[in-house]
């Protein structure tokens, strides 16, 4: 688990004592979520503040710093989350452009160079992932936000006086100098009603939630005129493609195509340069995960349980 923070000041000048206190300042709130190193990254002219607290589980060596920047120099990117198809996008970009040099192995220092050669649209489709992540442009000064398909790294984006104000928790925002958040009481009803408050809505006003398999990309400064987020992948498309196309198979066939699907479906989340462990509550899902990566390791499998 990683933090992203960030800001981009109307005035320009991204670079002065004072915004580098703050972005410090809105980094120190996600230490929880990224002891093993942190970093900053400024675009003076542009305004733009990048910063990012890591939790190291995929290449632990200095090559996988954040912000990162691409190899072409025209995208930078602070990254929370993990791809867990990374490899399989190497390969794909390794045949796709002769001559690929990788400093290091990360999947953010893949991200960057499918990004680069595929397009951010084309290469969201292809992520397999949980991830939220700010991107700048360079070349076209714009700034993405994206977030993963199902919403499980969450990011929050909002205007605040003259700076737009991002990050992985609001209490990243909260620490801009810029910050008067006032509650939303219509969110307060949401709340209240759900038990939760759902996406795009926040608890502040003037502070949105990204919502899930979506990005959102600022060109143009208008505090008046919010852009609407993009929505890259569905998953009532997928179930209706699923009815039109239903599985030719019988009941074992059926069950052996969803223990090799399980066991994918694990293997790729066991990607890491760090020991691996397991929550075990006792329950059938848990229990069917473990057993699941107890197939694939030749060591005993860490479990926790809490009691």
């Amino acid at each position: 688990m990683c933090g992203v923070c960030g800001f981009i000041n109307l005035r320009g000048d991204s670079n002065s004592q004072e915004d580098r206190a703050i972005l410090a300042r809105m980094i120190a709130q996600l230490r929880h979520r990224g002891p093993d190193d942190s970093g900053s990254w400024f675009d003076s002219p542009s305004g733009v503040s990048l910063g990012h607290t890591r939790l190291s589980i995929l290449d632990l060596s200095p090559e996988g710093h954040q912000p990162m920047v691409s190899a072409s120099g025209r995208y930078v990117i602070a990254f929370n989350g993990e791809i867990y198809n990374y490899k399989e996008v190497r390969k794909d970009l390794e045949s796709a452009v002769a001559g690929t040099k990788w400093r290091g192995h990360s999947d953010t220092e893949v991200m960057l160079e499918a990004i680069s050669h595929w397009g951010l649209l084309v290469a969201l489709e292809r992520f397999n992932g949980m991830f939220a992540f700010a991107l700048w442009d360079r070349q076209d000064r714009a700034l993405h936000l994206a977030r993963d398909r199902l919403g499980e790294k969450p990011m929050y984006y909002g205007w605040m006086g003259e700076a737009l104000l991002f990050g992985s928790e609001l209490k990243a925002l909260r620490a801009h100098s810029s910050w008067y958040g006032e509650i939303n009481r219509d969110s307060l009803s949401l709340f209240m009603r759900h038990n939760y408050i759902p996406a795009p809505f926040s608890i502040y006003e003037g502070i949105r939630k990204l919502p899930p398999a979506s990005l959102v990309t600022f060109r143009r400064y208008d505090r008046e005129r919010w852009p609407e987020p993009q929505i890259y992948w569905s998953a009532r498309r997928v179930a209706e493609r699923g009815f039109m196309h239903p599985l030719q198979a019988d009941d074992e066939g059926a069950e052996q195509q969803l223990h090799q699907l399980l066991l994918d479906a694990v293997s790729l989340r066991m990607e890491a340069d760090v020991p691996l462990g397991a929550f075990l509550s006792g329950g059938v899902d848990s229990s069917t995960v473990v057993a699941l990566m107890q197939a694939q390791s030749s060591r005993p499998i860490n479990t926790f349980s809490i009691g």
